[in-house]
């Protein structure tokens, strides 16, 4: 059974899968990176806010002695559009990538061979036989 998991795990599909993962994982935070950074400043410049900090607040909360809000709820909206601005460009490069590999794989169907075609060949033959 050893042997079975380590042809397995050895398996091509396996190791490809478990490097695009860690791949991934690295591309994501530099995508948050880029969004938290960069792009969520800028929709805050147009809306005058931060976009991580927009929420709806449900029920209010109170200050404590050291000035924290407790007891608060709200909806984190805000966080909620980060996200979804990350996976779009996530999955948008992901479809980049998806058709570039798609696009190199392909190739132009092989030329038919130079010579004779088939109509050629039966033609030729049905003169040899009535040759005989």
């Amino acid at each position: 059974m050893l042997k079975e998991f380590k042809n397995f795990a050895m398996k091509g599909n396996l190791i490809d899968i478990a490097v695009g993962f860690v791949m991934g994982a690295a591309f994501k935070q530099v995508v948050t990176s880029f969004t938290g950074g960069i792009i969520s400043p800028l929709i805050g410049l147009l809306f005058n806010s931060d976009l991580t900090d927009l929420k709806w607040i449900a029920k209010e909360g109170v200050a404590d002695s050291t000035g924290k809000v407790v007891g608060e709820v709200a909806v984190l909206y805000g966080d909620f559009l980060t996200n979804v601005i990350d996976f779009i460009i996530v999955a948008f490069v992901m479809f980049l990538i998806v058709k570039g590999v798609n696009a190199s794989k392909k190739k132009e169907a092989p030329a038919a061979p130079a010579g004779p075609s088939q109509e050629d060949l039966l033609v030729e033959i049905r003169d040899l036989l009535a040759e005989k």
